[in-house]
């Protein structure tokens, strides 16, 4: 199967955003639509079938990690069933992270470090065992309140950051997230969401 793969990342447009909720919804992988909307608007690239259909989507959102202190985009990634363990994965994520780097690369200050995985798909975390998994210049840090592998894809040259200054200790044992604007204020209460490369039926 031929696969288009399109950046789309700071320019989804209503017709797209109407086009990847009806997608989710035909493949029941987001059931609120209100939350598919909101999903839609941190589309990083999408695939394209040889029919012009929509078939793979990868999606990221700014987050601190308490562990890392640093901010990273936690990166999601699904296919619809024609494409699961066809070898796409890999060469559709590494788009993404050119996407996504290259922008950084374009700001007078960089808002990410690179990206987080959290390896919800058992078949994927026992095929990964590498500290450092080359293909995907994937790096483990530990394990999510969820019990699944954390991994950090990070961007060429990545200078660290001031760290985050975390108001929760109890929340950061617990490692819940903090987004980048509220960098400053306590916790909420959400930890790491559902969903990752390797979520949602990406295999």
């Amino acid at each position: 199967m031929k696969v288009e793969i399109i950046p789309v990342w700071k320019q989804v447009t209503p017709a797209l955003t109407e086009e990847v909720v009806a997608f989710w919804r035909e493949h029941k992988a987001i059931a609120d639509e209100a939350v598919a909307r909101a999903r839609a608007q941190q589309l990083v690239c999408i695939a394209r079938d040889e029919a012009g259909a929509v078939c793979g989507v990868g999606t990221a959102v700014l987050k601190v990690l308490p562990r890392l202190r640093q901010p990273t985009y936690y990166y999601r990634q699904f296919f619809a069933p024609q494409l699961r363990g066809r070898g796409y994965i890999r060469d559709f994520f590494l788009r993404c992270k050119q996407v996504l780097h290259d922008y950084n690369a374009s700001l007078k200050t960089p808002e990410s470090l690179g990206i987080l995985l959290e390896i919800e798909n058992p078949k994927i975390a026992a095929a990964y065992k590498r500290a450092v998994e080359h293909g995907f210049d994937a790096v483990f840090i530990g394990y999510s309140p969820r019990g699944l592998p954390l991994r950090v894809s990070y961007f060429d040259d990545a200078v660290l950051q001031p760290p985050v200054r975390l108001r929760a200790p109890a929340a950061a044992a617990s490692g819940r997230d903090v987004a980048p604007h509220k960098r400053n204020t306590p916790l909420p209460a959400a930890g790491v969401a559902a969903g990752s490369i390797t979520t949602e039926n990406a295999s």
